[in-house]
């Protein structure tokens, strides 16, 4: 687990509950889903010995997102929010225990795509002729 080459102790024990049945009802959850929520906030595809530069990509471009369909961008707007939220997760706990925040630049590229998402997405309610259907996508984009 990533975190714990640096800390050297489980994040996710924090995720147990204080009282033993919602506790139990929590953990028969997780048995049968088989997923901790709280994972989604961390990043845990990284072995413990692995020491070699890795490198992420790049952030979207506006052209590639005017190919993509209203319901691919949403989605898309979706993965980006979630993996902005666990990058900051993690550089918040790495910053508490007075760790490095492992390659930085990535949260910029994160908010630079979402911010094309809203502005692709802006473009196409302004193009829209209906002024009711305009209005109400561009209420959609302001609540993203």
């Amino acid at each position: 687990m990533f975190l714990t080459r640096f800390t050297g102790r489980t994040l996710l024990a924090a995720a147990k509950s204080e009282t033993p049945a919602a506790s139990a009802a929590a953990a028969a959850a997780t048995a049968t889903s088989g997923h901790n929520p709280l994972k989604d906030f961390f990043e845990f595809d990284r072995s413990q010995d692995e020491d070699k530069l890795i490198v992420y990509g790049r952030s979207w471009k506006a052209s590639e997102l005017r190919i993509k369909a209203w319901d691919d961008l949403h989605k898309l707007w979706y993965v980006m929010l979630k993996e902005k939220n666990m990058l900051m997760t993690q550089r918040q706990m790495l910053h508490a225990q007075n760790f490095r925040f492992p390659n930085p630049e990535r949260l910029p590229k994160v908010r630079k795509s979402m911010c094309r998402i809203k502005h692709v997405l802006t473009e196409r309610a302004i193009e829209e002729l209906d002024p009711m259907r305009s209005a109400e996508m561009k209420r959609m984009i302001n609540t993203l």
